[in-house]
């Protein structure tokens, strides 16, 4: 049997009640009147998680990750559906779970060793590589309440991750840990996948998503809204995420049109604003057309082009004057080229304005007159070919 983990139609209920005497007048009424309303933690989630493959969870908080986790690892029970699992988990949860406050991190060890289904002879061929992963001296003989939270990461995963579980669940623990002992648990999390084993990993974090996860599912408000390859998946959630930013946060910017019979008495006048496609990739060729009307005879004349973002901030312009290009003539089609565009993916801008070449003064000029959206090329390891403000073209010299 190929499969890991298979989820069935699972649905978590809690009954939320307004005082906590509700919950006792509704046990003892006589006609059984509710008290309480139902809140879904999940709602009919069904997905399978295959032998070796590394699956990450994404979702807001709130969404379910981590119910759906502790069902999964028989923390939880379910209101209805089920769960199978093919083999031993080893998970991490919230910080300390499953560790006795009172015991050592060695009695913790046997303790977790135990609950996982191992006799205390297996687990002293264990102790040694746990210890030794852990790395944190002599208080492996202190009771765990006295750790720190990064102590406690680094013992919690050093048993998981040295049980030689089938299946390994790890929810954000790894965060509260320093640097060198995450690219150790990463590198110890990359190891198990060249022996078939499956890992469910939540992160707020797409890129430690996109890059180590084979699939992702994105939960939200208890429900399964996708479940497809990691970077399908993270691209889709980071889409929904900006467009609800900007719902909430700022006020959308909107593509304007130009309103011709304005424009008589100017001039120089803008006719129309045209790009070669509504849609581009990085790297791919932009063509923007102005098309402008002369309604006196003028030489004296720039041209502007300036690029926002969809928060308003400049990402960008070209301008005839900055580039040292005169114009001597009336020019009433004048083509922009922006070859294998360095923009990021996102909805863009374009606002034209025609001056003076002296920058003084303004003929004509329309802000956001145009409007396309950039989509971000992938790699071949299906990664974005580069994040963040822009990407810089460049050469490797190996």
């Amino acid at each position: 049997m190929n499969t890991a983990i298979k989820v069935n139609h699972l649905t978590k209920i809690y009954k939320l009640y307004d005082k906590p005497i509700d919950r006792l007048k509704e046990s003892l009424h006589p006609l059984k009147k509710q008290y309480h309303k139902d809140f879904y933690a999940l709602n009919d989630v069904s997905f399978e998680i295959k032998k070796g493959e590394t699956v990450g969870i994404i979702g807001k908080n709130g969404a379910g990750k981590s119910t759906l986790l502790k069902i999964i690892t028989g923390v939880l029970n379910p209101t209805s559906g089920g769960v199978h699992v093919n083999g031993r988990i080893a998970s991490l949860l919230e910080l300390g779970a499953g560790f006795n406050p009172e015991y050592t991190g060695v009695e913790n060890i046997y303790f977790q060793g135990s609950l996982m289904g191992y006799t205390r002879a297996e687990m002293e061929a264990k102790v040694e590589d746990i210890l030794a992963f852990a790395d944190i001296g002599d208080f492996v003989y202190q009771p765990v309440k006295m750790y720190s939270s990064g102590m406690f990461a680094r013992l919690a995963f050093a048993v998981a991750i040295n049980v030689d579980p089938d299946i390994l669940i790890v929810d954000e623990a790894l965060s509260v840990g320093d640097m060198a002992f995450q690219e150790k648990c990463i590198l110890k999390m990359k190891s198990m996948l060249n022996s078939n084993r499956s890992i469910l990993f939540v992160s707020h974090s797409l890129p430690s998503i996109r890059n180590f996860c084979h699939k992702a599912i994105w939960v939200k408000d208890g429900k399964m809204v996708m479940q497809n390859e990691a970077h399908v998946v993270c691209e889709a959630y980071s889409d929904y995420m900006k467009q609800s930013n900007d719902t909430k946060d700022k006020q959308k910017i909107e593509k304007n049109t130009i309103i011709d019979n304005q424009k008589n008495d100017k001039t120089i006048a803008i006719q129309d604003v045209a790009l070669s496609k509504s849609t581009y990739f990085t790297d791919e060729d932009i063509e923007l057309t102005i098309s402008l009307r002369f309604n006196k005879e003028a030489y004296d004349y720039a041209i502007g082009v300036l690029i926002y973002d969809d928060e308003g901030r400049l990402v960008t312009l070209f301008n005839t004057i900055r580039d040292d290009i005169k114009i001597n003539s009336m020019v009433n089609n004048i083509k922009l080229l922006i070859p294998k565009n360095d923009f990021l993916g996102g909805e863009y801008f374009v606002t034209v304005s025609i001056s003076d070449t002296q920058g003084m003064f303004s003929y004509d000029n329309e802000d956001y007159i145009a409007k396309f959206d950039i989509k971000s090329k992938m790699a071949q390891s299906n990664l974005p070919i580069s994040e963040g403000v822009f990407r810089s073209k460049h050469e490797w010299n190996l």
